[in-house]
């Protein structure tokens, strides 16, 4: 048996409050073709994909009885001061890829259609990141919200990713209190 073969993302599933609204945002303000619409057998809903390069795709499910969005616990929070935490199992943000010479003319397309962007320049330095684009910097990302509250990234690398970038031993769950009181040391500061 050989090992498993990987062509790249096929699509992400999320769920919205509001199928119009979400073509609005993802077709128009963020301009992402419309490939496929279905209507769910029986009254249970829709699903539509939108195309996101590749042959990959975002689909969005909208379910007429679904609970209501739970941010902080299944999303991040809005807002700068707002924490990313996210519960286990939760999908953090989606992010996608966009070519590194066209990032700050995103940034200002998005800007003009009203959408609040929150850009950082990832780095490899104690803080995590650097003012501007420097040799720390390995990676461009924009944060922002859809009307449904996912939070998107697209995001840039600014050099090619290598063995030296995989460096830290995985946390495990005993791992918690660490980490918990290098927070605690940190807000003390």
């Amino acid at each position: 048996m050989g090992d498993f073969q990987y062509l790249g993302l096929n699509h992400v599933a999320l769920v919205c409050k509001d199928m119009k609204e979400t073509v609005d945002f993802y077709a128009g303000v963020l301009e992402m073709p419309l490939i496929k619409t279905i209507d769910l057998p029986g009254g249970h809903g829709q699903h539509f994909f939108f195309d996101i390069g590749q042959g990959a795709s975002i689909a969005f499910f909208w379910f007429p009885d679904a609970p209501e969005a739970a941010p902080g616990i299944a999303s991040p929070s809005r807002g700068r001061s707002a924490s990313t935490v996210t519960a286990h199992g939760s999908m953090n943000h989606l992010a996608m890829s966009i070519p590194l010479d066209e990032f700050d003319e995103y940034v200002k397309r998005l800007e003009s259609r009203g959408v609040t962007v929150h850009v950082i320049n990832h780095a490899d330095n104690p803080q995590g990141f650097t003012k501007d684009v420097t040799s720390e910097t390995f990676i461009r990302s924009m944060y922002f919200f859809d009307p449904n509250g996912v939070a998107l990234e697209f995001a840039a690398y600014t050099r090619a990713l290598n063995e030296r970038d995989v460096s830290h031993e995985p946390a495990t769950h005993d791992d918690r209190e660490r980490y918990l009181a290098m927070q605690h040391r940190g807000r003390a500061s």
